[in-house]
């Protein structure tokens, strides 16, 4: 087994798919897989978007208690309007964002969970997509006041963005690829390819 491991957030009104596939995937690459509910109303669990239940392993408040940041080599927010919401506005989410990022760990982001990546403050210039619903939000410029110049992030359309050690993706129709996408990342194109077969994916993701 990999000694990889992965955290995976889930807030209420997250996107069931964008949540589960990855998780599923990591698992059959032998990715150890933590998930990390964040201010979940009903204490236990997370209602997600289409009203699916889920229980997660651990509270993102309990970073150094239950569970410790640097033992995880990725961090993957879904999307969903609701949840990224949520998540963008959560003081210690933002903060492991920024943390895994400035560590050089890998950082990934769903849907409209890429807005996470604007709250964490990763820099403009990246190269970033997104469900196009909150495509004009990451395209907004940002005034630098030190450099005194506009900034924003460049957008593209592709079904998965690589830039760095961040990556992207737009929905719940690319998170197969996605999810795979960071499995090459951490643990290589090999795994990519044991892992694939037996879940008959289309030819085209």
């Amino acid at each position: 087994m990999t000694t990889k491991k992965a955290l995976v957030l889930l807030a209420d009104g997250s996107e069931e798919m964008e949540f589960v596939i990855p998780v599923d995937i990591f698992r059959r690459a032998e990715i150890r897989v933590t998930t990390a509910g964040v201010g979940l109303k009903n204490g236990t669990y997370a209602e997600c978007s289409r009203g699916v239940k889920i229980l997660p392993d651990v509270e993102v408040e309990h970073v150094g208690v239950s569970w410790n940041e640097e033992d995880y080599d990725a961090i993957v927010i879904p999307g969903g309007a609701g949840g990224a919401k949520i998540l963008s506005e959560n003081a210690q989410v933002t903060r492991l964002v920024s943390s895994f990022y400035e560590k050089q760990k890998v950082v990934a982001f769903i849907c409209a969970g890429t807005l996470v990546a604007k709250a964490a403050n990763i820099p403009d210039g990246h190269k970033v997509t997104s469900h196009p619903s909150v495509k004009q939000e990451l395209e907004e410029s940002k005034y630098h006041e030190q450099n005194d110049i506009m900034d924003s992030y460049r957008y593209s359309e592709d079904r998965v963005v690589v830039d760095q050690n961040i990556i992207t993706s737009r929905g719940p129709g690319t998170a197969f690829l996605f999810a795979l996408t960071i499995v090459e990342k951490l643990v290589g194109k090999e795994v990519v390819e044991k892992i694939s077969p037996p879940m008959l994916l289309p030819q085209s993701l």
